[in-house]
Order: structure tokens, then sequence, then C-alpha cells
């Protein structure tokens, strides 16, 4: 380190996923509030089964009525053949659950040399936040290359960036893109700028525990197959707004319950963003491909986390999910930026079970591929009755409301329980009851996301991170 650098030491260093917790007081509502929202939830599904039970003849002559014909005769058969088949995919997905452990960390002396890369894109004073998180890890010190590099941002984030270069002295290496180009091809500078064997990426608004990192690593020593790591991911700021509360309990259910099961298979179809780890030649081999992605003609500004993981697969390596590696990351608080996310991801779903349909079907690995062909067929299953339960939506709302309001509060008590349950058995018991209201709130605001999505798949663009035009303006820091 030169003498010029102020080195960043272990005296000065504060626990950022702490004081970053702490600096987001429970405020946007109070707590009365939230237990009335929690509250008027459960009167409300309590409330569709008591009317069931009540109306129970009217809806069995609505049943019989129906079966007198052949359409209803069809449909009747869908449905249980629809439910039989996410029951059985659920139990599948709760036997592969129990069969899933973590790759302990291994020891220093083990552990690989990493580069982690941390794009930003209007991230401000985040992403200090997150390269000092990253600085703090309990990862050999001479092990680690670390870079940020800023994608032509409109905000402060560059000032920050120079405030944790001036901290972290020869530690961190900061680079600037000539123009914003997007995520995919900031990552592209880090990964021709890495010198480690396992690179490991992260967003600018997220952060790691201190074992994060090595527990990112470990996977990669004993086991030649792994390409790939996804990391846990929580929601940081799920004490400042609903949408984030309610979110954290989803987070956890996906990664948590979702990925250990996909894990097992070696087949974990997406290593998200905000904390993935990759084998540095599995990367290599795919680069040119992944950085020249086109979809429908027009390059692939969005997905790149599935499209990397994708193509990794595709290589015949396995990708694996460590339920000991944290991320902490902020998601909207609004509901205009929540369904653009969301219509982020569902088109990047779209796009890339394409591409994994070429050859997922094939023989592209070593070993039994089964499963990893039901994951895949379970996510075109969601894609592919999008439209078809959009429509039966919306003819029994006009033919049938009271049936329909009734039969989807009690689908949301029964099958909200499961992911209630399981986050109360491994977080809290309080937390756990936000699952209501999350699925109530997506199944009558978000519905329409996937159709949407299909839609317009071959749109491009991030939709969030954009700037009003009043905090346009750089700003210096101040710590």
């Amino acid at each position: 380190m030169s003498n010029t650098a102020r080195k960043y030491s272990a005296t000065e260093s504060h626990d950022f996923l702490s004081s970053q917790k702490k600096s987001l007081p429970d405020n946007d509502k109070s707590n009365s509030t939230k237990l009335l929202i929690l509250a008027g939830t459960f009167l409300l599904l309590v409330s569709a089964v008591v009317v069931t039970f009540l109306f129970y003849p009217y809806f069995e002559a609505i049943h019989l009525e129906r079966m007198n014909n052949a359409w209803g005769k069809a449909l009747r058969i869908g449905g249980i053949a629809l439910l039989a088949t996410h029951i059985g995919f659920l139990v599948y997905l709760i036997v592969l659950y129990f069969k899933y452990k973590v790759v302990k960390s291994v020891s220093d002396e083990e552990l690989p040399n990493c580069t982690i890369i941390v794009p930003a894109y209007n991230e401000g004073k985040l992403v200090w936040k997150t390269l000092i998180s990253l600085a703090e890890s309990n990862y050999p010190e001479e092990k680690i290359q670390l870079i940020s590099i800023d994608d032509g941002s409109k905000d402060d984030t560059w000032e920050w960036m120079k405030k944790a270069k001036e901290q972290l002295g020869d530690r961190l290496a900061i680079y600037q893109q000539p123009e914003n180009k997007g995520k995919r091809h900031a990552l592209y500078r880090g990964f021709h700028l890495a010198t480690g064997d396992v690179f490991i990426t992260v967003d600018s608004d997220s952060i790691v525990r201190k074992d994060t990192l090595r527990n990112m690593a470990s996977p990669f020593v004993n086991n030649d197959e792994c390409g790939a790591v996804a990391g846990n991911v929580r929601v940081l700021n799920n004490k400042k707004a609903l949408i984030p509360k309610m979110l954290n309990v989803s987070f956890a259910f996906s990664f948590e319950f979702v990925r250990s099961a996909q894990s097992v298979l070696g087949s974990v179809l997406c290593t998200p963003g905000a904390l993935a780890a990759y084998r540095k030649d599995a990367v290599l081999n795919c680069l040119p491909e992944w950085i020249n992605q086109t979809f429908n003609g027009q390059p692939s500004d969005i997905g790149e986390d599935r499209a990397m993981t994708n193509m990794i697969l595709k290589q015949g390596y396995k990708v694996l999910f460590q339920r000991n590696a944290f991320v902490y990351t902020n998601i909207p608080e609004r509901y205009k930026n929540l369904y653009k996310m969301f219509i982020r991801w569902e088109r990047s779903n779209v796009r890339e079970n394409i591409a994994m349909s070429r050859f997922a079907f094939g023989d592209f690995r070593k070993g039994p591929k089964t499963g990893t062909r039901i994951l895949l067929l379970n996510q075109w299953s969601k894609i592919l009755l999008s439209y078809p339960m959009l429509l039966l939506m919306l003819f029994f709302i006009v033919t049938y409301p009271l049936l329909f309001i009734t039969s989807a509060l009690v689908s949301i008590l029964v099958f909200s329980s499961f992911q209630a349950l399981f986050y109360a058995k491994k977080h809290t018991v309080i937390e756990s009851f936000w699952a209501y209201p999350y699925s109530l709130f997506y199944t009558f605001t978000l519905f329409w996301i996937t159709p949407y999505a299909i839609a317009t798949a071959s749109r491009s663009g991030w939709l969030t991170r954009e700037l009003p035009k009043t905090k346009a303006t750089l700003v210096t820091p101040k710590v």
C-alpha cells in the first residue's frame, strides 16, 4: 500500500449491517397501523372461510350446473390436474429441501484468490456502505481484489466511491465508465480486470456479513463441478416501509426453501445479482456470448444474472446455493418501483427459459438431469398458464363474483400458511404473519405482471434506478 493511501484499519471499522438496520427506524407506519393491517387481513381471510361454509349450498349448485356441460367438466378435470401438479411439485421441493446441506467454510490457507466486483449506477452513499462492508469481511486481505465500477451515474455515486478509495487505499480499485452502458457492461469490464480464481459480484445497494465472502468461495475449493454459487438475499430496508416488510418473508422462502431444493440438484436457476460467485474459467468460457447476447435481434441489457447462470449450467457445471452466505439489499418501497422490478425479472425469465430449453433437454452434463428439467418445466407452466388463468379469473369475476372472492381468499389462507410456517420456524413468528398480506397484495395488484412481461419480453431497459430531475446534481459526500 502506498504511503499516501489511508489504510482502513480494524480500529476504524464499523458494523455497517447493524448501523444500517439501526438507521432504518420503523417509522413509515406506526405499530398500530401494522397491527391493524395484519388484523384486517386475518379478519378478511377468516370471513372468507365463514362465507364459504354459509354459502356452501349455493356454491354446490354452481358446481352441479357447470358439471352438466362439457366445458364445466373439462374445467374441473383441468383444475384438479393443475392442483395435483402443484402439490406434487411442492412435495418434491420439500424432499429436496431436507437433503440440502451448506458447504462449510474452509481454512484461510485453502480459500482461493477472489475478485469482488461491485457495479454501481445512481446509488449515492449506499455504494460506500457496500464497499466498506466488503472490506470488513473476515477473508484474508492478501487474497482479495476489490473492484468497483461506476456505470456513468448521474448523481454523487462517483464521489462516494472516491471516499471509499480514500479510506481503503490500495485495497480498492475504482473505475468510471465514460457513459451509462448498463450493468452487464460494467460487470464485463470488471471480469476483464479480475485476477482472482473466483469472481464474486455484489450489488451496490447491498451489505454483506463478515463471513459471507468466505462462505461463497468455499464450495469451489473441493468441488470441481461447482461453476457458480448463489448467495442468500434478505431485505435490508424491511423496517422502513410495508412493501419491504412483506417481501422479506417472500425472499426468505424463495431463497432458503426454493434455492436450497434447487441446489441439491446442482441446478439453482438464477444466481442473484445482489450476491453471486463464479468460477473464473466458467465465466471466461462464455464471456463473449454473454456480452453479445441478443433477444429478437436486440442487445440484452437485462437478466445478466440469469443469463450467466444458464451459460454456466450449459457448460456442464453445477450451480449451488449457500444458505449461510447472507447479503442484505434494498428493495423498492413504492408500488410503481416494485412492479417495474418485477416486470424486469419476468421478462428475463421468459427470455432465459427459452435459452435454457435449448440445452436442458439434451446431454448438457454428466449425471442425472431429470430434476433440472422438472425445475424448467415448472417455470414454463407458470408462464404458459398465465393467460388462461387471467381469462379464467376475469370470467369468474363477472359471472360468479362471490365464488371468486371467497375461493381466492381461502386459497391465499391455505398456501400462504406454508410460507408463514416456514418463516416462523427459521426466523420469527411475528414477522411470518406478513406472508398473508403479501399474498393478498400480489394476488389483487400484481397479477398482471407475468402476462404483461410475456407480451413485452422484447423490450429493454432497467426501468428502475433513474433519478428525478431535482436529484441529478452531484453532492460532495460527508461521512
